[in-house]
């Protein structure tokens, strides 16, 4: 990217909340059903059709709007945002527009280095979903059982400069969604999803100019690549000096394949949509008992992070990466209560079991649990096994049905700690390297790497490495 350019980011992300029923009638929100038949006069839009708001979707709304620190809007209006589409029934979608449920809050983002920096949130606002259309070949369906699904809009201030910025911002409000527990948040089935948009302006200018807007993206990674391709697009209209005939505002979309975004269409103002209030719709009224109630949230990825250095003595690092996701979190909070080192429980939990997952498998469908993992450290720990006779052990388990204790059996992976076994091989070597324990004597003190090799290797790496050193250097002196 060129650095005479700065470049401006905002994001508008749909993350749809896990209410049992949708959010104007009791239709239920389940994925995967059979298409058409989780619909209602209300949610198909017939004549007559009244809608009720859904108390749960309100419920969850201050949540998230106390965890952004934000202000929670004790009057809200709903309005009618009008477009004609084939996957929206009433021609019109119920949202908040003028007054939003939750009002200017912010979140921080926290770089690899240590740096952080805040993001300021305009607004979350409530509104249902649309339905969906499916194409195949010459044929398009609408599926509206995902039509009224309750959404909770969250926009975020212009304020990201890079795509780094804007991931990390994603990640952490996908991560604060998830430990709520408002949101299953599931990317691929269309749960957190993400408007992108994108403009760039000379360095040191104060202006904001025209904007792309990269519509329904899913995928952190095809995030990153269309916010690099669009930059680079408006930087080279830029250079060209074509940038008003070329740079026009509009909505489009990024093709996977070629890596590239296209044209959708022309990007609609607030006066295209025609927004009035719903007269079908009485204000939204918050009480102080429902914002008392319903900001009581449970333990944030920050606040768990921050007990997670002081309880367990963990590096912001280490902390970092495991807060990231609340199953990780779970996990090793789990393999804490069984009495191990915080170090052992990192390393075994992060790198080990972590490098052994198959690519999109999470620590929730590994076979292994918390409880089997932190057993395996303790037998690190009590020294039962080495840790590379616990690499073995575990990835035994990763394939197999089984227990530590009894995998460390079958496989004859139990360190040897006896004070007798272990002298009778140590003294069988060195009586079989008379020479090299008179150079080791002599000062050459390298040779002691030596012997403890060749007793390890006596013991077909069964022996106990700690006791080893011990008893040689007990030997040697």
């Amino acid at each position: 990217m060129s650095s005479m350019f700065e470049v401006i980011i905002g994001l508008e992300v749909h993350a749809q909340l896990n209410t049992k029923s949708k959010l104007f009638c009791s239709c239920a929100t389940s994925f995967g059903e059979e298409p058409n038949t989780n619909v209602c006069p209300t949610c198909l839009g017939l004549p007559g059709a009244l809608p009720v708001l859904n108390k749960e979707a309100v419920h969850k709304a201050i949540m998230l709007g106390t965890a952004l620190k934000s202000k929670i809007n004790q009057k809200s209006v709903f309005n009618r945002k009008n477009y004609f589409y084939p996957d929206l029934p009433s021609g019109y979608q119920i949202s908040q527009f003028e007054v939003p449920v939750v009002g200017l809050g912010e979140l921080t983002i926290d770089f690899p280095d240590g740096r952080q920096k805040t993001i300021g949130v305009t607004r979350a606002h409530l509104e249902n979903d649309a339905g969906k259309n499916i194409h195949a070949g010459t044929v398009s369906h609408v599926d509206l059982n995902r039509a009224g699904t309750p959404l909770l809009e969250i926009v975020s201030e212009p304020d990201m400069r890079s795509a780094e910025e804007a991931i990390l911002y994603l990640k952490k409000l996908h991560s604060i969604v998830r430990y709520l527990g408002i949101s299953d948040a599931n990317m691929q089935e269309g749960s957190f999803r993400c408007d992108v948009n994108v403009s760039i302006r000379p360095k040191g200018d104060t202006n904001l100019y025209t904007r792309c807007e990269i519509k329904n993206m899913n995928s952190f990674r095809f995030i990153e690549k269309a916010i690099h391709y669009e930059v680079n697009r408006h930087i080279e209209a830029w250079e060209d000096g074509v940038h008003s005939t070329e740079i026009v505002q509009e909505t489009r979309l990024f093709d996977p394949s070629t890596g590239e975004t296209r044209s959708m269409r022309g990007k609609e103002d607030a006066a295209d949509y025609r927004y009035f209030p719903d007269p079908d719709l009485l204000p939204l009224i918050i009480t102080d008992e429902m914002i008392s109630e319903y900001s009581n949230i449970p333990e944030l990825p920050d606040e768990k992070k921050e007990r997670f250095v002081k309880e367990y003595g963990l590096k912001e690092y280490d902390a970092s990466v495991i807060t990231a996701s609340l199953e990780m979190a779970n996990f090793f909070d789990e393999m804490m209560k069984e009495g191990i080192s915080a170090k052992n429980a990192t390393t075994w939990l992060t790198v080990e079991l972590q490098g052994r997952l198959k690519e999109g498998v999470t620590i929730e469908e590994s076979s292994i649990t918390s409880k089997t993992l932190a057993t395996l450290v303790k037998r690190i720990e009590d020294n039962t096994i080495s840790g590379k006779a616990a690499k073995e052990v575990l990835d035994y388990l990763m394939e197999n049905d089984s227990d530590v204790d009894s995998v460390i059996e079958k496989l004859g992976l139990k360190q040897v700690s006896d004070d007798g076994a272990l002298l009778a091989i140590i003294d069988e070597i060195l009586n079989a390297n008379q020479d090299k324990v008179a150079e080791y004597k002599a000062g050459k003190e390298k040779m002691f790497g030596f012997f403890v090799g060749q007793a390890m290797k006596a013991s077909k790496g069964s022996a106990n490495p700690n006791k080893i050193n011990d008893l040689l250097k007990e030997r040697l002196a």
